[in-house]
């Protein structure tokens, strides 16, 4: 009998003892369990040996902890915050009038002007923040809950709205592309959390409302608030606030102007922000009642440098940089905002000025083609360049006639001649002092003496008028070249330029040490080639309207870059020719004007008490009015340019007249824009303190005159020259007198008033009926004596 107690079970073996858990026909036999594994756990079987234990999770899970921290300090070693990308930082000019509110233009590619946050109005810094951010100032530069709740709103049809905080999409704007790849978002995220650190949440959130896209090619909330409102982002209101902040989501299908369509879309938005401004706490229900949807201004057109746009966008470029304001690559950024002197009203008088006194008068010759315009008005009293015409066009011309340095100012240079003589007390060459009525001899290519007889110069009057024995008043009237070449050679021709510097003309203008210079022959010299521009030509007209004191012009009121106010030159007023030699001078203009004879005579036309003079550049390839009422100096000027060399051509024979001399235009655009500027303005006369000895020029009234009521002096006819005897070469005229007159003793005519009419020159000459003569024209300063004779008499 067997022991075994599964006598019924046949064992079988391997030979080895090891005994096999099924019977001869494989089964298994009953109570049999499960191998169990060498640590005595049992084996995992079906399903269950696919699935991780728990050991497993927790190792996998801590492993992969470790790769992300690891993975993170790594990328935040690799990652540093980079330099600000060019677009973002690009930004243009803006240029404004007077005012500080009108846009004149902008220059650069980009309409982005970048302000500091204090300039952004608090509900608007509320209403972005409602529309893209509300945790900001609570959470850090990368936060999942808004991830998480972006992602929410948007499924559960709540509002659209970024996953990103506003950090990380100033950094996308500002450092970064707006590519949507991996490595981007990887660089946005760790530079986020640098700049989170290195930034406060003021600092950012300038930067996002600075690099923001609004539509309407404007980037940041200041260019945004001038294209939707013409408003400056610190005065929104909070439903235009709100609008803005709207745009931030789709800028271009939001802007109702372009899409009308999208209204609904975009009012739902807009609610959504002012909702969650209430929501926040930065609205009452009782405000967010009273907002209403804002009025959407029309798209305006892009300020181009169309019209005078350019011409005084370049003006005040060159005075930043030339005065050390800012200099040029800075200016090429863009960022600045610059209040000019320039007054709207007055540019567009002067604008209309020329267009209506000269190119609607323009034909279609060759010479009308020739024809350039150029201006500029200063107000004395303050040196503030107020208007300034460089052409018909920026867009046409670009070459600005109001600051062109490559013409000859002619007769123009005159007055300050006079100026220095009174300034250092010169006397003639045989010691007589000179004052206006101080006699010459103004006979046409006579030669200028010298203390050792002639300096080889003698210039030509114009068509060769010899007037003998004239006044120097009488001289200015009519432009005597003879005279005022004779007293620049007795002045002193260095002393002369040192006086054209303390009036205001630069250094940089070319005046020749030589009494050409009394025919505006500047800019002869192949070292220096300037000559004056309108622009130059006015401030020292500015300053013998301002009685001697010079103002140093300005055209630039005030420079702001991120809020920040760069300084200005300090334009201190400096009496820099005494007010009786100014003031002499300026009667001596107003006889110009007001003489019957007198060159000047268009300015009456301006209805104000006027002194001015004419100029014409060899042979007439410039005509020039320059003058000024005590409220405003003026110059203008024609160019004749040829438009394909840029060569300088002769105006004659343009706008369907023969010569065009300055009191003609020019004399013309200047009393209609002085007229049109000076609107509304009770009239003021000139307050003068004469030099002692020639209170004689002093007019008998300060009152305007018309063309038809001629001069509000007398006429009086200048002392003829002795019929008998024979004046030396050299010396100037000396009318007769009862007795005998000593050598070195000034002339006095017989009359207390100022002499208007002309002399009638030995051999008969010129009357007093003479018609008004430009008379400089043509004159180069060469010896020539007979480069004139075969011009015409110019017209009144």
């Amino acid at each position: 009998m067997s022991d075994d107690p599964n006598p019924s079970t046949d064992r079988s073996s391997d030979g080895h003892g090891n005994g096999s858990p099924s019977g001869p026909q494989g089964l298994r036999q009953e109570g049999w369990a499960p191998r169990q594994s060498s640590s005595g756990r049992p084996r995992r079987t079906g399903l269950r040996r696919l699935l991780p234990t728990w050991r497993m999770v927790l190792g996998g899970s801590f492993a992969l902890l470790l790769l992300l921290v690891g993975a993170f300090f790594v990328g935040y070693a690799l990652v540093s915050i980079p330099d600000a990308n060019a677009a973002a930082i690009a930004q243009n000019n803006v240029y404004l009038y007077s005012d500080g509110k009108t846009e004149i233009s902008r220059d650069g590619a980009v309409n982005r002007q970048s302000i500091p946050l204090d300039q952004v109005a608090t509900t608007a810094r509320y209403a972005t923040l409602a529309a893209e951010d509300r945790n900001f100032y609570h959470e850090s530069a990368v936060s999942p809950k808004s991830m998480v709740r972006a992602a929410w709103n948007t499924a559960t049809g709540k509002g659209k709205q970024s996953g990103s905080t506003i950090t990380q999409q100033y950094v996308k704007n500002y450092y970064l592309t707006q590519s949507q790849t991996a490595s981007r978002k990887v660089k946005e995220f760790f530079i986020s959390i640098k700049l989170d650190r290195n930034e406060t949440k003021d600092q950012i959130l300038e930067g996002y409302l600075n690099t923001s896209y609004y539509g309407r090619n404007a980037y940041g909330i200041e260019a945004a608030s001038q294209a939707y409102f013409s408003e400056n982002a610190a005065d929104l209101t909070t439903g235009q606030a709100a609008y803005l902040a709207t745009l931030l989501n789709a800028p271009s299908e939001y802007d109702l102007s372009a899409h009308p369509e999208n209204a609904p879309a975009a009012k739902a938005r807009w609610n959504y922000v002012l909702d969650g401004m209430v929501k926040e706490h930065w609205l009452t229900p009782t405000q967010r009642a009273a907002v209403t949807f804002p009025t959407i201004g029309k798209p305006k057109p892009i300020a181009s440098k169309a019209g005078q746009r350019g011409y005084i966008i370049e003006a005040v470029n060159q005075y930043l940089t030339d005065h050390h304001i800012v200099d040029a690559d800075a200016l090429s950024h863009g960022g600045y905002r610059i209040v000019t002197t320039i007054q709207k009203p007055k540019e567009d008088a002067f604008v209309k000025a020329a267009q209506d006194d000269v190119y609607d008068k323009l034909g279609h010759t060759k010479q009308d083609k020739y024809v350039r315009a150029g201006g500029v008005s200063i107000d004395p009293s303050t040196g503030n360049v107020v208007a300034l015409y460089g052409g018909i066009d920026y867009t046409k011309q670009y070459v600005s006639s109001a600051t062109n340095r490559t013409y000859q100012p002619g007769s123009t240079f005159k007055p300050v001649i006079f100026t220095a003589a009174l300034q250092n007390q010169s006397t003639t060459q045989d010691g007589r002092t000179i004052t206006p009525t101080t006699v010459y001899n103004g006979d046409s290519g006579r030669q200028v003496q010298g203390p050792n007889g002639p300096v080889g110069y003698h210039p030509n009057n114009e068509d060769g008028v010899d007037y003998g024995n004239i006044t120097v008043t009488r001289a200015m009237d009519q432009s005597v070249n003879a005279v005022f070449a004779q007293m620049a050679q007795d002045v002193g021709t260095k002393k002369v330029i040192d006086t054209a510097h303390d009036l205001g003309i630069p250094d940089a203008v070319d005046i020749p040490q030589t009494p050409a210079m009394a025919l505006g022959a500047f800019g002869s010299s192949q070292a220096n080639p300037n000559s004056a521009s309108p622009l130059d030509m006015a401030q020292a007209y500015a300053t013998l309207a301002n009685h001697g004191v010079e103002i140093p012009y300005s055209i630039v009121a005030k420079v702001t870059k991120d809020g920040n106010a760069l300084n200005l030159p300090d334009r201190k007023p400096v009496q820099s020719v005494p007010r009786s030699a100014a003031d002499t001078t300026t009667a001596m203009l107003k006889s110009v004007v007001d003489s019957p004879t007198g060159t000047a005579s268009a300015a009456r036309n301006s209805g104000w008490p006027s002194a001015a003079k004419t100029g014409t550049a060899e042979n007439d390839k410039a005509a020039w009015f320059a003058g000024y009422t005590p409220k405003l100096a003026t110059v203008v000027a024609l160019f004749g340019m040829n438009p394909t060399n840029g060569a300088q051509e002769e105006l004659t024979g343009s706008m369907n007249t023969g010569r065009i001399n300055g009191g003609g235009p020019p004399g013309a655009v200047w009393a209609d824009y002085t007229a049109a500027a000076l609107k509304n303005q009770p009239v003021t006369g000139f307050h003068l303190d004469l030099q002692k000895g020639s209170e004689t020029v002093a007019p008998q009234n300060d009152q305007p005159t018309t063309p038809d009521s001629g001069s509000t002096t007398p006429p009086a006819t200048d002392t003829p020259p002795p019929t008998t005897g024979t004046t030396p070469p050299g010396t100037p005229s000396t009318p007769p007198t009862t007795g005998t007159t000593p050598p070195g003793t000034p002339s006095t005519p017989p009359t207390s008033s100022v002499p208007t009419g002309p002399v009638q020159p030995p051999g008969g000459g010129p009357t007093d009926t003479l018609a008004p003569q430009d008379g400089d024209g043509s004159q180069d300063g060469s010896n020539s004596q007979t480069s004139l004779t075969s011009q015409t008499g110019r017209p009144a």
